[in-house]
């Protein structure tokens, strides 16, 4: 995921820094103002020097505030600038009010206390070298008589004044140390969590547009691997009662499911718990296919996706591979919010792709329906009109089959079809598309193959029928045409090898007959 501008990662923005750091000037003024009405060490100086130097300070701070709001470029090279404006400021008052004695010293500090939380710790810290930094300057000013008004050796080093501003300077670095840690605990804290609610929008933006359910698992387990860096992660469900990868990271290659998940099994403490499940060790035996998955786990976290009121799938990550390692709680949270927004997802995907394939797919047999064979059909005449590539159509017809449904009742009919769908799905090629066509009757198109081919094609499938037994003894007669040699169009083409299906049921059942119609394309 791309990492948003610096400029858009503030905690807090620009203007509102400008606007707080105005306000604490105007609070600086304030103060100033009350304290040389009420005491007599600053009531000593002048008011209109005061008040003149004072108001300069405050319409610099102003007119830059202005400048930027104008251009709004270089701002924080204009919140530097003014904050070393401040320093300035703040030692000539600190000064002129009674030096490292001064009772509006403690300024100084709101200022360090200001700048670390409102820009950040780094600041502060720097702002406090600043303040040092001026404070021994006029103190070297003073003992070089530079800094009229001084009292002759109190600037000396190790008298009175010496001793006062060292004071004054640890106290200002213990504020500084202690506001900036505390600062940089919370702004830690701050960014971890705008953190997580980026990756959290993040993995919902890619799974809005993710649909497939296999593609939801893998976008779900590459986000926590992406963000965490655990080492290795899996999500898991249940299929007929037993475990079934959907997505992993670092893996060993899926153990057959040969076992279902045990009630002592981690996974179903998850799903009874309803909650992240922290475990060191996985027992052998209660965990035999998952401590095949992972190969010696340790430090596993397991947490339950739910949907419609159940655990839909397993969210198992390894954090860890040392033992004993611990995981932060914030981690845990922030995983279960995945898995929350994720479940979802894989939830609706899955119910996506229920309905496609009841929109595709036979209802009985699983078989692809009859519009997805028209849609084969259409594939096809499209590249013979690329490359001339023939290719040929089976009608299948079971015999008798009434004479089945009569004799044994319907539900044996309906096994019946599903035995007869299975065998030609498993006896067929791989690029054949074997379809349901209606009642008994089934239909396989045979990509590039020719009339000779579809025979031998045809009487393959008519053998493997033949050899059914449960739950009875079938036969199926059979039909093949060939586009283009028989039929111009996809229509045409499944009547010629309907016309040859009935044919062979004309000539005694159990037979494969060729179409005999014919159809010359014009030049």
């Amino acid at each position: 995921m791309t990492s948003a501008p610096a400029s858009h990662q503030d905690l807090v923005p620009l203007a509102d820094r400008l606007r707080y750091m105005q306000i604490f000037r105007l609070g600086v003024a304030a103060v100033l103002l009350t304290s040389w009405l009420t005491l007599p060490v600053v009531h000593r100086l002048p008011f209109p020097e005061l008040g003149g130097i004072t108001a300069g300070y405050l319409l610099l701070a102003f007119i830059g505030e202005a400048v930027w709001r104008a251009v709004r470029r270089r701002g924080l090279l204009l919140l530097g600038a003014l904050l070393i404006v401040d320093g300035a400021f703040l030692a000539w008052l600190t000064y002129a009010t009674g030096g490292a004695a001064s009772p509006l010293r403690g300024l100084i500090l709101v200022h360090v206390i200001a700048v670390a939380l409102l820009a950040s710790f780094r600041t502060g810290v720097k702002i406090s070298i600043w303040h040092s930094l001026l404070a021994l300057m006029v103190f070297h000013a003073a003992e070089a008589g530079l800094v009229a008004g001084a009292e002759p050796g109190a600037a000396a080093l190790g008298g009175p004044e010496f001793r006062l501003l060292l004071i004054n300077v640890i106290m200002l670095w213990a504020v500084a140390i202690a506001t900036a840690s505390f600062a940089a605990v919370n702004e830690r804290e701050l960014r971890r969590r705008r953190y997580d609610l980026e990756a959290l929008a993040g993995l919902a933006y890619r799974l809005e547009t993710t649909t497939d359910p296999l593609a939801v698992a893998e976008t779900l387990v590459d986000a926590v691997i992406e963000e965490f860096g655990f080492p290795r992660a899996a999500l898991i469900t249940e299929r007929d009662g037993a475990p079934s990868l959907l997505a992993g990271h670092g893996l060993e290659p899926a153990p057959p499911h040969d076992t279902g998940v045990s009630s002592s099994s981690v996974m179903s403490h998850a799903r009874l718990k309803r909650d992240a499940l922290r475990v060191s060790r996985l027992d052998r035996d209660a965990d035999r296919w998952l401590c095949r998955l992972f190969c010696e786990p340790r430090n596993l976290v397991i947490v339950p996706l739910h949907a419609d009121g159940r655990a839909i799938a397993m969210l198992v990550i390894e954090h860890g591979l040392r033992r004993g390692s611990r995981i932060e709680h914030r981690v845990v949270s922030i995983v279960e919010r995945f898995a929350s927004q994720s479940a979802l997802a894989l939830a609706n995907a899955w119910l996506l792709d229920h309905v496609q394939r009841l929109a595709t797919c036979d209802g009985l047999t699983g078989l692809p329906n009859r519009r997805q064979l028209e849609a084969a059909l259409g594939r096809e005449v499209a590249r013979w009109s690329r490359n001339a590539q023939p290719f040929s159509v089976m009608m299948i017809d079971i015999d008798h089959f009434k004479r089945l449904n009569d004799d044994h009742g319907h539900v044996t009919g309906d096994a019946a079809l599903r035995a007869v769908a299975e065998r030609l799905a498993q006896t067929a090629r791989g690029a054949d598309v074997v379809a349901r066509y209606g009642g008994e009757e089934f239909a396989v198109v045979l990509p590039g193959v020719e009339p000779q081919e579809a025979l031998v094609a045809a009487e393959r499938l008519r053998h493997a029928i033949a050899a059914i037994q449960d739950p009875a003894p079938l036969t199926a007669s059979i039909g093949v045409a060939t586009y283009p040699l028989h039929a111009d169009d996809p229509t045409a083409l499944l009547e010629a090898a309907d016309r040859a299906l009935y044919q062979s049921k004309r000539s005694g059942r159990n037979r494969t007959t060729i179409s005999t119609s014919t159809f010359t394309r014009a030049p």
